[in-house]
């Protein structure tokens, strides 16, 4: 019962979490159609180009970015094969994602077809001066794509004092603006705050628990997947993470507010309790293994093959432990910097 209480307080857990409501990425359930290729990426080598639906990785159904970001992050540094449409025609390419971030996702290196927003625009700097409404969608600085609020506020920052060409749409028309950014400490200043096209996301209590239940049955399959690709090779060790790794993450979590400790700890939940159901000696899932193949055997082991099985059980966990309490150690710097086989 100790697994099922933690498949049970996950759902609960991120049920309370999903009833607070949330403003997500509109893109996020849209199709992974490719707006932009990064330079250089993984994307830009394996043939990807703007303009294409991306269909499958490595066999998985991606019917949204969600899905394309869960199915690539699980594969960094492992060539797969991205099958997409391409003006109508499906085709097939090798593609092997980057590790990016201390916990090395896999990445494409490939973004959705959106942009920044105006959101407020102040009277007396150099967007309103310019000419800039709040709510015109900012599509392009000095003729460069922009698609994230980040994209936008680095394109501006690198001209402090420098007129630019800021091409927005407004009601959907195209129009282009000429802009001369502030000097200021960061770098070019225009006056404008910046958000992301977002939907609102507030269900009812019902179907917040109906939404809970789905999520995380899809993780649950995610982490049997992850683990089934630990013994194929098509997912890195070095994804996992031990004791360290997830104080490090709570204390982030706690940071960021009460609602994101309470989805961590969901998380933490829904894996305790499906790990605790793995058929390893020493776990829950290893007893029930053992009675079911005395079950099958119609008699019981005797206790010393037990004891052998139990302590092949043990093994494998303490190599488990050393693996994921080593990869947490390789991402704090200063300790990282003390291994010379790092550097």
């Amino acid at each position: 019962m100790g697994p099922v209480m933690n498949i049970v307080l996950a759902i609960v857990v991120l049920a309370v979490v999903l009833a607070q409501g949330a403003e997500v990425p509109a893109y996020e359930d849209q199709p992974p159609v490719v707006g932009a290729v990064k330079t250089k990426s993984a994307a830009e080598r394996g043939g990807i180009q703007v303009g294409d639906r991306i269909l499958t990785v490595a066999g998985d159904a991606v019917p949204t970015w969600k899905d394309l970001a869960m199915a690539v992050g699980t594969r960094a540094d492992r060539t797969v094969a991205v099958t997409l449409d391409r003006g109508g025609q499906t085709m097939s390419l090798d593609v092997k994602p980057a590790a990016v971030g201390r916990f090395e996702f896999g990445d494409l290196g490939v973004v959705p077809d959106t942009s920044p927003i105006a959101q407020k625009v102040d009277p007396q700097d150099p967007a309103a001066r310019a000419g800039m409404k709040a709510g015109d969608v900012i599509y392009a600085v000095n003729g460069t794509r922009v698609m994230f609020p980040t994209d936008l506020k680095e394109a501006i920052a690198a001209h402090p004092g420098e007129a630019i060409d800021v091409e927005i749409r407004r009601g959907g028309t195209p129009q282009h603006l000429s802009i001369t950014p502030d000097k200021r400490p960061t770098g070019g200043w225009i006056g404008i705050t910046i958000v992301e096209a977002t939907r609102s996301f507030k269900p009812g209590p019902f179907e917040a628990v109906r939404l809970s239940v789905v999520q995380n049955a899809t993780s649950g399959v995610m982490i049997f997947k992850i683990l089934g690709g630990l013994f194929t090779g098509s997912t890195s060790v070095r994804q996992l993470q031990g004791p360290v790794g997830i104080a490090q993450l709570s204390g982030e979590s706690a940071e960021a507010g009460f609602v994101h400790l309470l989805n961590l700890m969901a998380v933490i939940s829904l894996n305790l309790g499906l790990l605790n159901l793995m058929p390893v000696p020493v776990l829950d899932g290893g007893h029930i293994l053992i009675m079911a193949l005395e079950g099958v055997a119609r008699r019981d082991f005797s206790m010393a093959v037990k004891e052998k099985m139990l302590l092949a059980g043990f093994v494998v966990l303490m190599m488990l432990m050393v693996t994921v309490i080593y990869n947490d150690l390789t991402r704090i710097t200063w300790i990282e910097r003390l291994m010379p086989w790092r550097n």
